[in-house]
């Protein structure tokens, strides 16, 4: 009897064409000559537009986003016509085993940059379409408050962003930390990036990734005395630069918020930037989408204003509220935990989708229990990509978790 394994090259991509991306771990197991060519450029390419003719076929109108949940990375179809949204499986490759849980996800062309839950942070690279995965060791050393970016240059060159500015407690001192790096995947090194910034991104505003830039919420640094109460600070979006490896001067917001506001980044289909306002006392919403973005230019148009007391009596979380948009149908998904009243105080159970539109349109879609009170859910686009993840030379030991 013939085995799979034994199949003609031209039949095996036929049937390894047809298994969903969160399937290609199993294949890749099944034997040496399935795991070399899944992880094949030319392979998967033709996956993709396989995936992509099928999609069209059947005439749905889904797209996928990757959400993290409870420490863990997970692959979701997005239907907004019925609405529904279905997991389709947990992003895991050959190296990215169970045993790891991931606190930050970010992604950028195709490609997820995920920080890991650890004492000591650690930080993969990770293509979870080809199941390639890299390692990257620090300079010195990672943080605890260190803030992150994945980007490309004009040479499509990818590298990382990684900074800290922030007063923390070291051997009973209070002391400022200062660091500004970026790691090239492609020539395997870490360069020190002199940086004085006027400017504060809080630790849960996280970077949004775009056209190979990496853009921020950010606020103006106040130089006040410690325990002073400020309400108001001068805010604007932020850009680094990763062709020039550099910040860019402040873009202006479409609206102002206040420091108990809600705000958050989000992209549409990768091409222009989305912001989601969300006042504390009103709870009203306002989304605007870019019609222009630049690192050193940005203009703005409205998308959507909504009264969310009728609809979740809540606001959304600072440190969550993550979400997406389709802007055909007018209607935006915003990621975050569920509010119960619990002997008069507000619990969170669960893990919701909350999808709102014109006109008083509300839905509610459950992502699962909440397990774990600190880890607050995330979500962010994703395209299935053929990029390929420069590896480290086997001299260094950057690629070794």
């Amino acid at each position: 009897m013939r085995k799979m394994s034994d199949l003609p090259r031209d039949l095996t991509e036929e049937v390894l064409c047809r298994l969903p991306v969160t399937y290609l771990r199993a294949a890749r197991f099944t034997c040496k000559k399935w795991n070399t060519l899944s992880k094949n450029r030319s392979f998967t390419m033709k996956h993709i537009r396989e995936a992509k003719a099928a999609a069209k076929k059947k005439h749905k109108k889904e797209f996928q986003v990757v959400m993290m949940l409870e420490y863990k990375v997970y692959l979701f179809s997005v239907n907004l016509i019925s609405p529904s949204i279905q997991r389709i499986g947990e992003l895991i490759s050959l190296d990215v085993a169970d045993r790891i849980s991931i606190s930050q996800v970010y992604h950028c062309d195709g490609l997820l940059l995920c920080i890991t839950n650890d004492i000591n942070s650690r930080l993969v690279v990770w293509n979870p379409y080809c199941g390639q995965t890299r390692w990257i060791q620090p300079l010195k050393s990672y943080h605890r408050w260190d803030r992150y970016a994945l980007g490309y240059d004009s040479c499509r060159s990818h590298k990382i962003l990684r900074f800290i500015d922030n007063y923390d407690e070291i051997r009973g001192e209070t002391r400022l930390i200062r660091e500004f790096e970026i790691f090239d995947l492609k020539s395997n090194s870490w360069k020190v990036v002199d940086v004085t910034p006027d400017w504060d991104i809080e630790f849960y505003h996280r970077g949004l990734s775009l056209k190979g830039n990496t853009y921020w919420f950010a606020q103006e640094k106040l130089q006040v005395p410690c325990g002073t109460v400020v309400s108001d600070i001068a805010d604007f979006l932020l850009c680094f630069d990763f062709t020039r490896e550099r910040f860019g001067p402040r873009l202006p917001l479409p609206s102002h918020c206040f420091i108990e506001d809600t705000v958050t980044l989000s992209s549409v289909r990768g091409k222009q930037l989305a912001v989601l306002f969300q006042r504390w006392n009103t709870l009203e919403m306002k989304i605007w989408v870019t019609t222009k973005i630049e690192p050193n230019v940005v203009s703005w148009s409205k998308f959507l204003v909504v009264d969310m007391k009728p609809l979740t009596g809540f606001q959304f979380d600072i440190n969550a509220g993550s979400f997406f948009l389709d802007k055909k149908k007018k209607v935006v998904v915003v990621v975050d935990k569920n509010r119960v009243v619990d002997k008069n105080r507000y619990k969170s159970t669960r893990n919701i989708a909350y999808i709102i539109g014109k006109r008083g349109y509300f839905r509610k879609v459950d992502l699962g229990e909440i397990t774990d009170a600190t880890c607050y859910p995330l979500v962010c686009s994703y395209v299935p990509s053929s990029v390929q993840i420069k590896q480290a030379s086997t001299q260094g030991n950057h690629n070794t978790p």
